[in-house]
């Protein structure tokens, strides 16, 4: 099956449009798309865990297992969604899923085979999301780290890197509801280091025939406020390296509110510094001609946070020339009502952070010929 993939020529992409929404978009849309309202709600769950609501052209993100240690045993130390939350999240109009996972836990031993058992689990997830109509992006959570050490460090080579993505990719390519996230949140690498690995793990998914859209992050935990920050290797300078042959990409940054836009503390000192971050990043994807994904975000139920999270949302909104959309943390079976970022229901009652979400996704629905998914 790999070698067929590999050898396999690949086809021409075409228009499909899938209930008012482009799950997959291989080039930006016109801006006279944005005007009908071509944006989504998305929302993630991870290991039981629901995080990451956004939009991304009126769809839901979900996310799963990266909770737990890579040996830990599933359903005890970490869980893939739960049908309830996700069925819950979709009557709420979520329909694209950010679907988390250990690196470690999929691939045990570098360079081999993806455990099976694993695997299928993941598999399954996918399939029950698929059953709720949502689109699924691949996230491996693993901050890239293999077992503590940095790729690029000997034995996580970005050779290492590669492989585990092309193996990946292959299980998941003729799935037209599939985005890759490459990682999540790349920290303590340079951006230099961080763009060969990102490079190479790309020239590995092609390889295979895989034309599925991918999410580039950036290091420094790809913060959105420090993207054009590190002089020579800034993200928002070196990135702009990433080298797709079928240009098939976005760029996935993260942005809070507390006071040093880390979303640990239960505070929104940052409203200003936050929307700022967001304008700033608008101004450099259009000036490089690229987009952008807000992957996580999130506020307390405070009046004042939840004031700056309506600028927020409003300032992607008169910029939806460049965002492909946002995803917020956090929600999901496992969290507990007193985490501050929480929009999991508790008393059968919804999180007021969820209303402002919703609120920003509705707009009229888009043109049936307004959006672009990857062909067969």
């Amino acid at each position: 099956m790999l070698a067929q993939q590999r050898n396999r020529i690949l086809q021409s992409l075409k228009l499909v449009f899938v209930q008012g929404l482009a799950k997959l978009r291989l080039q930006p849309l016109p801006k006279e798309w944005q005007a009908h309202g071509v944006h989504a709600l998305l929302l993630e769950i991870g290991d039981g865990f629901l995080g990451r609501i956004g939009i991304v052209l009126e769809n839901c993100a979900i996310g799963v297992a990266e909770f737990g240690n890579p040996d830990g045993t599933v359903f005890k130390d970490y869980a893939y969604p739960s049908e309830e939350t996700v069925a819950y999240f979709q009557k709420k109009g979520m329909n694209t899923v950010r679907l988390p996972f250990l690196w470690e836990r999929l691939q045990p031993e570098l360079g081999q085979s993806l455990h099976e058992d694993e695997l299928q689990r993941l598999k399954d997830a996918v399939a029950l999301l698929r059953k709720h109509k949502m689109t699924i992006i691949l996230d491996p959570h693993s901050y890239a780290e293999y077992k503590k050490t940095q790729i690029g460090t000997a034995p996580v080579t970005t050779l290492a890197f590669a492989d585990f993505w092309t193996r990946l990719a292959a299980e998941f390519s003729d799935q037209d509801d599939v985005v890759f996230g490459l990682m999540n949140e790349p920290h303590d690498i340079s951006a230099a280091k961080w763009l060969e690995a990102a490079n190479t793990a790309i020239r590995g998914i092609r390889t295979v025939g895989a034309r599925n859209y991918i999410l580039v992050p950036g290091t420094r935990w790809t913060g959105a406020h420090s993207w054009q920050s590190g002089d020579d290797d800034a993200n928002g300078t070196v990135m702009l390296g990433i080298k797709d042959p079928r240009s098939n990409f976005g760029y996935e940054v993260h942005q809070y509110f507390d006071s040093d836009s880390s979303g640990t503390k239960d505070e929104c000192s940052g409203n200003a510094s936050a929307k700022q971050a967001i304008l700033d990043m608008s101004d450099w994807a259009r000036k490089n001609d690229t987009r952008v994904l807000l992957g996580e975000f999130g506020v307390s139920q405070a009046p004042e946070c939840v004031a700056g999270l309506k600028d927020v949302l409003s300032a992607m909104q008169d910029n939806a020339d460049v965002w492909l959309g946002w995803t917020y943390w956090v929600a999901g079976d496992w969290w507990p009502e007193t985490e501050p970022l929480n929009v999991q229901p508790h008393d059968g009652k919804d999180r007021k952070q969820l209303a402002a979400l919703q609120a920003a996704a509705k707009a009229p629905a888009a043109a049936k010929d307004a959006c672009v998914l990857m062909g067969k």
